[in-house]
């Protein structure tokens, strides 16, 4: 590359790049949108026009009521809110520990608990174990393998975040007569909060949009929305009915905008301090 091109790639550079991630992400938000607006003839072939009339909250509210979302909805958070705190909490504790004890052992194990970034869970194993302990089927069951398979993340995460916090921190609460515990709840937790921000986006998005595991593990027995989706859509009930299935998509996708409205700020901060640092 010549001395201009790279002074005009630097100078393009502020507005492409934009422009790019506008494009790859504003697009298929918009697919999803106007399909969801459209009458069922409109949406037969899902296309970037948008809808001669608009009926959006029409499609909404059949969706609402004849998929029976609510329902979907609360089996939906009786899963990923106690698995999202769970992981959060133990993955969190956990890694104050790994951080703060720098031996052999604590690599070891920093190493093992982080491998499961890359190395996938063996489901059928995961079903058969479920199946001795007499969990199969159950949103106990289903917790405790979100639990299970989203603990690296967490790890990773909030390991390099605790390494950036200075332990006279932590040695000032102890000479004060705090033990371990009041240590961590009182003065780690709090500052803890940017990289758990992070953790909690990421995992809320996995767990709430999964439909793997959920299927083989709780075999349809708690109703999810993304199980609840497949089974109206495999029933015939959203047969050649985009509107209805890119509705149920958007109606889906309202809580998780909530969770990232409420912690994005802290998302950046929790990113570069944890897997940066």
């Amino acid at each position: 590359m010549s001395v201009s091109d790279a002074r005009l790639w630097r100078w393009l550079q502020p507005v492409v790049t934009p422009v790019l991630v506008l494009v790859a992400i504003g697009v298929p938000l918009w697919l999803v949108l106007v399909t969801a607006g459209k009458s069922r003839g409109e949406a037969l072939n899902p296309d970037l026009s948008p809808p001669s009339e608009w009926h959006l909250l029409d499609n909404l509210r059949q969706v609402w009521v004849e998929g029976e979302v609510l329902p979907a909805s609360l089996g939906s958070l009786l899963v990923v809110v106690p698995a999202v705190l769970g992981v959060l909490l133990f993955g969190s504790m956990a890694a104050w520990i790994l951080a703060r004890r720098a031996t052999r052992l604590n690599a070891v194990l920093y190493a093992l608990a982080i491998s499961g970034i890359v190395l996938p869970p063996a489901v059928v194993t995961v079903v058969l174990l479920l199946r001795q302990l007499g969990l199969a089927g159950t949103a106990v069951g289903m917790i405790g393998v979100y639990m299970g398979i989203y603990m690296s993340t967490v790890i990773f995460f909030v390991t390099g975040f605790v390494r950036t916090i200075p332990s006279s921190l932590e040695e000032a609460a102890q000479m004060d007569g705090a033990g371990p515990m009041k240590v961590f709840w009182l003065v780690v937790l709090p500052l803890l909060r940017p990289v758990l921000a992070t953790a909690t986006i990421l995992v809320c998005l996995y767990v709430w949009n999964d439909v793997f595991y959920a299927f083989f593990v709780i075999g349809g027995r708690v109703d999810t929305l993304p199980l609840n989706l497949f089974r109206v859509a495999s029933a015939g009930l959203y047969l050649n009915n985009w509107h209805l299935i890119f509705a149920y998509v958007v109606l889906m996708s309202l809580p998780l905008i909530a969770v990232f409205a409420v912690a994005q700020r802290k998302i950046i901060s929790g990113i570069t301090s944890g897997a940066v640092k």
